[in-house]
């Protein structure tokens, strides 16, 4: 099988995340205070929580730093006046672009947000006007170099944990999920000590776009850095073929 990986694009942005993963641990200690507040401190009773813990293990978050974060969200609940807003937009020659954020003021992310499409040549738009064109998916990329499983059986065992499907590309593997059976895929992944580049319920875009002019493609960068390094934007989807 084959299908749309995006294993360099989190490779590279793991790499510069090791430089600041103070800031990293920061966006997924707020994405599991609004999940406690939301469904309380038990992951068993929490499929959010679940999800953003996998998300933190992903990202090589100690468990002692999870576990503080969830018992500090419990017992500080009123002062957790986190949103979460999801803003869409174009860039270059159509490209699509999803940004989910976590503010505690909606206006300077509105702001900040609208900056990184404009810098980039492009244009935010109305709620749903590019979500259509992905599809939400509980993802998990696997570095073939540290995995010791062969092709087949690693695919056997995905498919046996409830994932929908099983993709190879050149150094990677792709699993994909249906979002309610991502955290029994995680956690039989993990039992079976299979590492984990990333997991996460993301948004896979249906097709892509390639852009072939140096221009846009140094425009499409620019939005992209822009929001990577904004500390309210949590993710950024977007159809690019990088």
């Amino acid at each position: 099988m084959s299908g749309h990986s995006k294993f360099a694009n989190i490779k590279h942005k793991k790499e510069k995340n090791d430089a600041a993963k103070g800031k990293i641990f920061t966006i997924i200690g707020r994405e599991i205070a609004v999940a406690v507040k939301e469904g309380g401190p038990d992951p068993a009773n929490n499929y959010k929580l679940a999800t953003v813990i996998a998300k933190a293990k992903a990202n090589n978050m100690p468990n002692d730093t999870i576990d503080r974060g969830i018992k500090k969200a419990a017992g500080d609940l009123g002062s957790v006046n986190y949103e979460t807003i999801t803003y869409e937009g174009y860039g270059p020659n159509g490209v699509a672009i999803i940004v989910d954020t976590l503010t505690d003021n909606k206006n300077r992310t509105a702001s900040n947000v609208r900056n990184a499409f404009t810098k980039g040549k492009g244009n935010m738009g109305t709620t749903g006007c590019v979500s259509f064109m992905f599809d939400r998916k509980g993802q998990i990329i696997i570095d073939k170099e540290e995995v010791e499983m062969d092709s087949d059986d690693l695919m056997m065992a995905v498919l046996d944990a409830g994932a929908e499907d099983f993709n190879e590309e050149e150094d990677s593997y792709e699993v994909l999920t249906d979002p309610d059976e991502f955290d029994a895929v995680y956690k039989a992944l993990t039992e079976q000590n299979i590492p984990m580049v990333s997991a996460e319920v993301a948004m896979i875009p249906q097709t892509t776009v390639e852009l072939t002019d140096e221009t846009d493609i140094k425009n499409i960068q620019k939005t992209l850095d822009l929001l990577d390094e904004d500390d309210d934007v949590q993710q950024v989807y977007h159809n690019w073929d990088e």
